[in-house]
């Protein structure tokens, strides 16, 4: 069995977004709004304001109180549309149950939505109507890519259809002319499905809940799922784990992405590629750059 290594697969892409941004003539803004002071949200900000540095991407801090409202929040977010140069906004999840969601992200302009979760921005992506999507669910693509495998005839299964993988993953799928079977919780014979699959692309949620003896020798596996595994303390983080009890696949599968160090990492080079795409659009719109082929 070989690893799927995301983060060597990030180091590449980030590379050549880089290079990318090298060229622009102005340097492109990235927000990752804040609401309150979770820990594990305030590490993720910071892993990405890191990274966002790295290649040339400037970053914009926007931190709120908890206690803010969401029509205030609404209007801050609005705010942040019309910065210039202001190339990708998104919202880091979760918010706080007091706030509405839905109307948060629909208040991030469409244009700027690289994490696709707004109305307007998720509808165009599954339409097939703009050229960047959900990073999650072109990180797993991105890995499956890596592997540079002919997948013509191949049996694909995708477990779940939530918003962030499942259904994002079986449109990319969709759009390159496969047709993956889809397993959701209510599904029947779902063991005898995931049994004859060649590629399984696995996101929900659910510790270790596919085993060795569930697969069929040679399967490649795509975990793109997360779960909590333990106990944590202010100074002890919480274990996270994939679909996927790795110990007890690795003796069948073929490739697999672990977690952590697969399909999270890619997913962070995919969201600044979405910045660098939104950043070169805007390049052409003022006679500069094509579009990017990463």
């Amino acid at each position: 069995m070989q690893i799927i290594d995301g983060k060597k697969i990030r180091d590449k892409i980030l590379a050549k977004i880089k290079k990318e941004i090298a060229f622009l003539p102005f340097k492109p803004i990235f927000c990752d709004v804040l609401v309150g002071n979770d820990r594990v949200s305030m590490q993720y900000v910071r892993m990405k304001k890191q990274n966002a540095e790295k290649i040339g991407i400037l970053f914009h801090n926007a931190n709120f109180p908890t206690s803010i409202k969401t029509q205030d929040l609404i209007k801050e977010i609005k705010i942040l549309n019309k910065i210039p140069n202001m190339c990708g906004i998104i919202v880091q999840l979760p918010l706080p149950k007091t706030l509405d969601g839905k109307a948060i992200m629909d208040a991030i302009d469409p244009h700027l939505d690289v994490d696709c979760l707004g109305t307007v921005a998720s509808d165009k992506f599954y339409k097939g109507e703009i050229n960047f999507g959900f990073p999650t669910a072109l990180a797993c693509m991105a890995l499956l890519d890596y592997l540079n495998l002919d997948f013509k005839g191949k049996k694909i299964v995708v477990l779940g259809q939530g918003e962030l993988v499942g259904k994002p993953v079986t449109a990319l799928l969709q759009f390159r002319g496969f047709y993956p079977d889809i397993v959701r919780s209510k599904t029947e014979n779902k063991k005898e499905i995931i049994k004859q699959a060649d590629v399984i692309i696995s996101g929900i949620g659910k510790g270790k809940y596919i085993t060795g003896d569930m697969i069929k020798r040679g399967a490649i596996i795509i975990d793109a799922g997360t779960s909590e595994s333990g106990e944590s303390s202010s100074n002890t983080p919480t274990n996270v784990v994939g679909d996927v009890d790795f110990e007890s696949v690795k003796g069948v599968a073929s490739f697999i992405s672990p977690v952590p160090g697969g399909v999270g990492p890619v997913t962070i080079a995919m969201l600044f590629n979405n910045v660098l795409k939104v950043a070169k659009s805007l390049g052409t719109a003022r006679g500069n750059f094509a579009e990017s082929n990463i």
